[in-house]
């Protein structure tokens, strides 16, 4: 559990012009969100980050990101003496010190830049324009995707106090009471702001204790046991997208060697990585649409992975393999989300969600609303909302909020000196 410093959701009365940026890969985006109340208008564009800035200095970096904010202002005819509001989606690890203050903890993702870990990436990338004549941008939030996909469901339900990302990896957010996070009940008590925080569980981790033994299989240990960080993340290596097709193809391979399936033929089964978790999808299509159980998605992929003694059987075999698995990950997904459900203990909590396992998935989303449904307390209710680019627009959303929330606070305590004096 990891405090964010994010300490209020959109109430409706942000106003102005802010700048998103959204760094977390090869290319990354640049945001213009003009808001007014509910309404957003959005323009922005894609850079890419050269290997050569990949592998350098976290100043090379860095000063790149400034050059591209400065282009990107000249091009929306914004004047360089104007000082914007920045959102900042970085998806990498790092240890939140403040709302604008994070320190990189490791690169993922291809990323080696030197001189960075342990760093303040708000402050290199104040530091970065700084030494440019041409921008001038206030950085005022630093966050994670799963924080963004919150915020940015909260613009338009302002109910939303769940964040989840459903994806290659998984995490959530949510938002806690002050005086439920006893280490920052001193550092932040009369503050003036309000007396909330988002939490971001990193629930991916959970299960790393041992917690989950009761329901892992042979199955899931085999594909920890050849992942890059074995006997970590095992949460996320139940139920995301980078894991479940891995699963199905550990699970096929042990019922080919038992000669249950393939007529025992393991060949088209043994290279790690071969069975693609869009297969699932595609497979999971066939259980929806095929009321002849022919199977044809199935039989198609099959094939294509070069099974050669196939059955109509074998592929229903496969299917229901798949259906398992993804119930599984639906049901456990739940299970986290039913749990802060629960412990917030708000009448209607809205859960902004997104993720390609969400997106794609032609049975997940139905699967998770029916097994959320289950577990809730009875006098609770909730609805899930996919959430629309919340590595864009939700970073210029927490900017947004924090320019407001920081408006408030200063004339209520300008309102409460007149009013001694």
């Amino acid at each position: 559990m990891l405090p964010t410093y994010v300490r209020a959701v959109p109430n409706g009365e942000e106003h102005g012009d802010f700048l998103a940026l959204d760094l977390g890969g090869t290319n990354f985006r640049i945001l213009l969100i003009r808001l007014n109340g509910r309404e957003a208008e959005m323009t922005g564009k894609v850079y890419s980050v050269p290997e050569s800035i990949m592998h350098g200095t976290g100043e090379s970096l860095f000063d790149h990101v400034a050059e591209c904010l400065a282009r990107f202002m000249e091009d929306q005819g914004i004047p360089f003496t104007r000082k914007l509001p920045l959102g900042f989606t970085f998806s990498f690890p790092c240890e939140q010190a403040g709302l604008s203050s994070a320190k990189l903890i490791r690169w993922t993702k291809g990323f080696k830049v030197s001189k960075c870990e342990g760093k303040d990436i708000g402050r290199m990338l104040k530091e970065a324009c700084g030494r440019r004549t041409d921008i001038d941008i206030d950085v005022v939030a630093i966050l994670n995707d799963t924080v963004g996909t919150l915020m940015a469901c909260a613009f338009k339900e302002n109910t939303c106090q769940i964040g989840v990302i459903i994806g290659t990896g998984t995490n959530a957010c949510y938002m806690e009471q002050l005086d439920k996070i006893p280490k920052l009940q001193d550092e932040l008590k009369d503050d003036g702001l309000p007396d909330e925080m988002i939490i971001n569980t990193e629930w991916g981790a959970f299960g790393d204790d041992g917690a989950l033994k009761f329901i892992y299989t042979k199955f899931d240990r085999e594909v920890d046991k050849v992942s890059l960080n074995p006997g970590k993340q095992i949460f996320e290596k139940m139920i995301s997208g980078l894991y479940l097709g891995e699963l199905v193809r550990t699970v096929l391979k042990s019922l080919a060697q038992e000669g249950l399936i393939f007529g025992g033929q393991t060949a088209a089964l043994q290279e790690k990585g071969r069975f693609s978790t869009r297969f699932i999808s595609d497979i999971e299509n066939d259980l929806i649409g095929d009321e002849e159980k022919t199977f044809q998605n199935t039989e198609k992929i099959l094939v294509e992975l070069g099974v050669k003694k196939l059955t109509k059987t074998d592929c229903a075999n496969v299917a229901y393999v798949c259906s398992v698995v993804s119930a599984r990950a639906a049901h456990m997904l739940a299970a986290g989300i039913a749990t802060l459900i629960n412990r917030m203990q708000r009448p209607l909590v809205t859960v902004g969600i997104d993720g390609s396992v969400y997106r794609f998935h032609p049975k997940f989303p139905q699967l998770l609303d029916d097994k959320i449904a289950e577990l809730i307390d009875d006098n609770l209710r909730y609805k899930l909302m996919l959430s629309e680019d919340g590595s864009g627009i939700g970073a210029a959303i927490v900017a947004a909020v924090a320019t407001r929330v920081k408006t408030d606070t200063e004339e209520a305590q300008q309102e409460n000196q007149d009013e001694n004096d």
